[in-house]
């Protein structure tokens, strides 16, 4: 039975999040019947990351058995015809081997936060990017992600509903940079907790405002206390950038 890797792009604000639920469209969901309408069979869509609702992917990447050994094309184009018009696209398909899985092989994820720093509200990155009116230090705030680097109990940083079976995560990367008005977040990872990226964006800003310093944002971390993490980033300016194998 032949294995098809996916590489994925989506707008997340539609749906409730990648995975399959019982309380509206997923983004899992609509490619699951767009295989069916494909292939017509019904199979699992096996995702490496789990994005919430909200959250948005420029390389999200999924895989699928099939019965038949269809041309790597002919998946892709079969499926951005079924997926229309949900803002929903796969960019390559490709086949692996039967080893290959989706979420158990990948080595490294990394993912990318837009904020808008600018007075004026948002039109075209409406949905896209965080705007936050007031003046932040970017530099600043790239200086105390550095406080977070490396392996360390994330829990002031995790979600209460996280199911990961440890708080314990080895980031690898926290970078900021500043392009004009964008404020640009890149983390990676091996994997990450529940609301952990968008967790520590948020502590960030308050380090960029000048309400938190680097010190600050390293006791948050130290004191493993999730009523300590200083807001959480809204979904919409989070993307899945890419996924590596």
């Amino acid at each position: 039975m032949p294995r098809y890797k996916l590489t994925i792009e989506y707008d997340g604000t539609p749906f409730i999040g990648w995975q399959a639920q019982d309380n509206g469209v997923s983004v899992q969901s609509v490619l699951t019947e767009a295989v069916a309408a494909f292939a017509g069979e019904r199979v699992t869509v096996f995702g490496a990351g789990r994005t919430d609702t909200g959250v948005h992917a420029l390389g999200q990447v999924a895989h699928i058995d099939l019965a038949k050994d269809w041309d790597t094309d002919n998946v892709r184009d079969a499926l951005n015809f079924h997926l229309r018009p949900q803002p929903v696209a796969v960019l390559a398909a490709e086949k692996v081997g039967a080893d290959f899985d989706a979420r158990f092989s990948a080595i490294k994820r990394h993912y990318r936060y837009r904020i808008v720093n600018r007075r004026a509200d948002l039109t075209l990155d409406q949905n896209r990017a965080w705007r936050v009116p007031r003046p932040l230090d970017s530099a600043a705030m790239h200086a105390a992600a550095q406080r977070l680097i490396g392996k360390h109990d994330f829990t002031t940083f995790r979600s209460t509903e996280c199911q990961a079976k440890s708080p314990v995560k080895t980031l690898d990367r926290l970078d900021v940079a500043r392009d004009g008005d964008e404020v640009g977040v890149t983390a990676a990872a091996r994997s990450f907790l529940q609301h952990q990226v968008r967790s520590m964006v948020g502590s960030l800003v308050h380090v960029g405002e000048g309400k938190w310093s680097a010190d600050d944002l390293a006791a948050a971390l130290a004191a493993r206390d999730r009523t300590r993490c200083g807001q959480v980033a809204p979904p919409h300016g989070l993307y899945l950038v890419r996924v590596d194998y």
